[in-house]
């Protein structure tokens, strides 16, 4: 059984806990809460009782006295007083400026009737009074509590699967860190023995056409190599020109598409904009960027590259005239593992964006995207003052 699988229990586990404490709670409140409701009821009742004894004047003075204490001692249940007309005769445990207003007992009196039935109290000559009685402060708080509750478990849960997963992502961003430098390690053997022989067929046989197109491919091999033992790592920024980087991009792609693709470069070669970036991760982003363009064209179409400023902003715009993305699919195509592709994997441009978000601070996106039209995708870099 392996860690993934440990924590899945233990995610049943906590989740079943959490349901358990909830529904207890709920039956343990609900219980409670009837309880005292009757318990309010039954001083209600013995309220009343001693307000119809003391209006009877049937009672001894010392019996008064103990049904004044009675009628005293509610201090906290909200009580009206009404005749068999329903007019406010009296009310107890509302502040003094709700006593004084007659307009609020009336409505309170309004909504106490909608809710429960009243104690009715009998008078001499057929009369009667009634007495509505709503919930005590601390029955009313007690009634919430559940809620309270609930959503404190909800909470627990939501921050408890938040650590999980955290700790499995950490985990498996560690694993692939590993795997990275591994790999990154690995090639560097292979490729500086290739960089030697290319430099000796160079000097030996400098006639044949293809071996500095071999010696390109090697040295991106170098930059791929580089790259990968580089993850995990922050990245070194460095101020220079991002129009070289662009530039040498663009012509090592040229010659490694399809010869159906044109790459119209739409900036000055010999502008000079100052970005803090680091060359390499701004290469493969464009790179990525490119060939995901060189898809959607199917390799038949143009690719516009423009440079421009705004303000504090670098601003590279990769266009082109293909088939377009899907609105609803703007936000998407950044998302790890989404991709339109039967062997895409959907990690190139979610990885394009931590590039230029993280690393440099920048900003990448779809600028507009229609099909029949094409696709636009932007990337904003913060230039240096």
């Amino acid at each position: 059984m392996n860690i993934y699988t440990h924590k899945t229990i233990w995610k049943l586990i906590l989740l079943l806990l959490a349901i358990i404490i909830g529904l207890f709670s709920f039956f343990y409140t609900y219980i409670l809460v009837k309880n005292l409701k009757n318990e309010e009821r039954k001083k209600i009742e013995i309220w009343a009782e001693a307000i119809n004894r003391v209006n009877s004047a049937s009672d001894t003075g010392q019996d008064l006295e103990f049904l004044y204490s009675i009628i005293e001692g509610n201090t906290t249940i909200p009580v009206i007083l009404a005749d068999e007309n329903d007019s406010v005769l009296s009310a107890r445990n509302y502040d003094h400026l709700q006593l004084s207003d007659t307009m609020f007992l009336s409505l309170r009196l309004k909504k106490i009737k909608e809710k429960s039935a009243p104690i009715v109290i009998y008078l001499p000559y057929g009369h009667i009074n009634r007495v509505y009685y709503e919930d005590s402060i601390i029955l009313k708080k007690l009634i919430y509590y559940p809620a309270v509750q609930l959503s404190i478990i909800i909470l627990f849960i939501l921050v408890s699967y938040l650590a999980f997963d955290s700790s499995r992502k950490s985990e498996q961003n560690q694993v692939w860190v590993g795997m990275s430098k591994e790999t990154a390690h690995q090639l560097g053997t292979p490729v500086s023995s290739l960089l030697g022989w290319i430099e000796m067929l160079q000097s030996k046989h400098p006639e044949i056409p293809f071996v500095d197109e071999i010696a390109l491919d090697v040295k991106r091999l170098e930059k791929v190599t580089e790259r990968f033992s580089k993850i995990g790592s922050k990245p070194d920024l460095i101020t220079g020109n991002i129009i070289p980087v662009l530039h040498n991009t663009i012509d090592y792609l040229r010659s490694r598409v399809s010869s159906l693709t044109k790459f119209i470069n739409d900036y000055d070669p010999m502008a000079e904009i100052n970005v803090r970036h680091n060359a390499p991760l701004l290469s493969w982003v464009i790179e990525n960027v490119c060939k995901n363009a060189v898809d959607a064209t199917n390799g038949e179409g143009i690719i516009t590259i423009t440079v421009s400023e705004i303000k504090d902003y670098a601003i590279i715009d990769i266009k082109d005239n293909g088939r377009g993305i899907p609105r609803s699919a703007h936000r998407k195509i950044f998302l790890p593992g989404y991709t339109t592709k039967q062997r895409g994997r959907g990690l190139g441009l979610s990885l394009a964006r931590r590039i230029i978000d993280e690393y440099h601070k920048g900003k990448i996106f779809v600028k507009y995207s229609e099909p029949g039209i094409g696709t636009c995708i932007r990337i904003m870099l913060k230039k240096n003052k």
